[in-house]
């Protein structure tokens, strides 16, 4: 009788967090039923068989006593040995799938007491430790541990989702510098890259913030067949929401590194990742436009960048640019060599992505089972397009579009941690269709409640990459920002 009044309760919490309209709320559900489910005695506990609860317990000590002992040698030395974000399994997704809030108690203190150390490394006068010295460990330590990034999928009209997530974690000051974006991702990432945190506070006050709602139904006609979305739409669109700026002068405002995923139109070009570092002067609303140019629904795209003389001109002018979704929705692996990052959150929205990731929850087979069948999958796809590019020459229209199937197949649409809305089926009306302001609303909730229950985990997991960012940027003269902008002087120079 008493678990079955305590599974009563534990729904009865559930649908409170379902439906909580704010953060606070969901927090105090959740933490409700942690302590009404016993994950609060689990959290307290530190043994578990899912990470090393020993090896954790006895680097959180010798820290500790470190710095209480004011051995501050020692404790560089101690922190030398090595900083890592899954020391001992403490990252591993398992561990924060128990409890609704957060994970161990045990990994939250030593996140806590590492922070705690660096900074008080950092806080040292040079006649304790060098700046020389300093410099030298925190640059090895933010390279061993790597960066986090957002990657924002593509989702066509369901995009909106995005903006609830990035409210989330923008109001939270988790958002990543590094973010990436694909399709309608890529409307969001160049958002982010051309406005400050600032001006980003006051249009996400408006939950239609790409400018959507100008062309959206009545509500009451949203059952039938809607108006698709159309190229002088999303065009004027990101005239309103991206100012003209080029990917090197964005990451000079603003500091964020933001990347765009774009494919090339050419069947034996690979796609490209448009940023500050690979292409600098390509105006990134061109680049957004042609990440959106889905395959026989927009026309591709020519980029445009600035010249020597800051005057625009054609990017590659014989080449065309689609979706970047087609071949590489999350660029995880690019991200990684450019930036160091090692630590991924994904705002998945993408239709085809999310109608796999449920199909794989919901097989009632084993992982092996079901890992096994994905590799066969993929290996079908990859035969199917060797033999059309052998055999169907004088048709390549088959040869690009199984090339895009056998892309879309062998991609991976999950990262370390991902955020995905609770529905799994989407009206493919609505994938490129106009959408009511009732309809962007409720995609914009959804994202902000997809993310509340990941905000703890998020907040654990990046504490030292941003700690050892906001290190770095207090102690060395290395802003990029700078370095762009006096290498664009002298180019002005020289042309004068």
């Amino acid at each position: 009788m008493a678990e079955y009044f305590k599974s009563g309760q534990l729904r009865e919490i559930e649908e409170k967090m379902a439906t909580a309209t704010s953060y606070e709320d969901w927090k105090e559900a959740a933490l409700e039923h942690d302590a009404i489910s016993g994950s609060e005695v689990w959290k307290l506990r530190e043994k578990s068989k899912g990470y090393d609860y020993v090896e954790i317990r006895s680097r959180l000590s010798q820290l500790k006593e470190l710095r209480k002992a004011g051995d501050d040698m020692g404790l560089l030395f101690a922190l030398n040995e090595g900083i890592h974000g899954n020391m001992g399994g403490m990252g591993r997704a398992s561990m924060y799938e128990r409890a609704k809030f957060g994970t161990k108690k045990l990994i939250a203190d030593y996140v806590d007491e590492l922070v705690a150390s660096l900074q008080h490394i950092s806080s040292l006068p040079e006649n304790e430790i060098s700046w020389e010295d300093k410099m030298d460990f925190f640059d090895r330590a933010s390279h061993c541990f790597g960066r986090s990034a957002l990657m924002l999928s593509g989702a066509g009209s369901l995009g909106h989702f995005h903006t609830g997530v990035i409210k989330v974690l923008l109001k939270n000051h988790l958002l990543p510098t590094v973010i990436s974006g694909s399709s309608a991702g890529s409307m969001m990432a160049g958002l982010l890259g051309t406005h400050t945190d600032e001006e980003l506070v006051t249009l996400l006050e408006e939950n239609d913030v790409l400018g959507f709602g100008q062309e959206t139904l009545d509500d009451s006609q949203a059952g039938g067949m809607r108006p698709q979305v159309d190229i002088a739409t999303v065009q004027a669109m990101l005239a309103q929401a991206i100012p003209d700026l080029t990917f090197q002068e964005a990451y000079e405002k603003t500091g964020r590194q933001i990347n765009v995923t774009i494919a090339s139109v050419e069947e034996h070009q690979n796609s490209r990742l448009m940023n500050a570092m690979t292409s600098p002067n390509v105006f990134i609303r061109t680049a957004v436009m042609a990440s959106c140019a889905v395959p026989g629904v927009f026309p591709a795209v020519k980029l445009m960048a600035k010249n020597v003389y800051g005057e625009a001109q054609p990017y590659l002018p014989n080449r065309s640019w689609i979706d970047g979704a087609v071949t590489d929705d999350l660029p995880a692996k690019r991200l990684a060599r450019l930036y160091g990052v090692n630590h991924y959150i994904v705002s998945q929205a993408n239709p085809l992505s999310l109608m796999l990731l449920n199909y794989d929850k919901d097989l009632p087979v084993p992982q092996s089972l079901k890992n096994f069948w994905r590799s066969m999958s993929k290996e079908l796809v990859r035969g199917g397009e060797a033999l059309s590019r052998r055999y169907l020459r004088d048709w390549p229209e088959v040869g690009r579009t199984m090339n895009m199937i056998s892309s879309l197949s062998a991609q991976e649409y999950t990262g370390d941690i991902t955020i995905i809305p609770s529905f799994s089926f989407v009206d493919p009306r609505k994938l490129l269709g106009q959408l009511t302001v009732t309809e962007i609303e409720h995609l914009v909730e959804e994202g902000e409640r997809s993310t509340w229950g990941m905000l703890e985990r998020i907040k654990i997991q990046s504490k030292i990459g941003r700690t050892l960012d906001v290190i770095l940027d207090h102690h060395a003269d290395h802003d990029v920002r700078k370095i762009y902008k006096n290498k664009g002087l002298q180019r002005s120079a020289k042309a004068g």
